[in-house]
């Protein structure tokens, strides 16, 4: 298990790559990335994730943990940036590998929900209609009741 909460940059192909490959005995390794999307409008010039570095850490290795302890899984990776980042950028990854798919598809759509919902992230947008806090939606909450 890997979790990283980091500002700077990663390279998903690498990271996908690397994780695949050390898990021979897995049958199936499932990758997501969240990338900045711009606003409907268009106007979207960065958003701003901030976070307390100790409790992120903790909260998402905690959530991490809960996966393997639930899903027959290999490993789980998790990665996640802060700070000041523009649109097309890549905000967060997860990879699960797992003896069989059902188990890596629903462990990594376990972990996007959280992570969507409940991580220790603040994202503030800043855009052509000034600043604004981005507030937590309720089909996000809701898609934590399956698990």
């Amino acid at each position: 298990m890997r979790v990283t909460v980091q500002e700077a940059p990663f390279d998903f192909g690498r990271e996908a790559e690397d994780f695949a490959s050390g898990h021979h005995d897995m049958g199936a390794v499932v990758t997501f990335t969240g990338i900045v999307r711009d606003l409907a409008t268009g106007d979207l010039d960065a958003m701003e994730i901030e976070h307390y570095p100790g409790m992120t850490q903790k909260a998402l290795e905690k959530i991490a943990t809960e996966a393997l302890e639930r899903w027959s899984l290999g490993d789980v990776l998790v990665i996640h940036r802060y700070g000041r980042m523009t649109p097309g950028e890549k905000i967060m990854m997860v990879a699960t590998a797992a003896p069989h798919r059902v188990d890596a598809f629903e462990a990594a759509e376990f972990l996007m929900d959280y992570l969507k919902s409940r991580a220790p992230f603040w994202k503030k947008e800043h855009g052509g209609q000034g600043t604004n806090w981005v507030a937590a939606k309720d089909e996000d909450e809701a898609a934590l009741t399956r698990w």
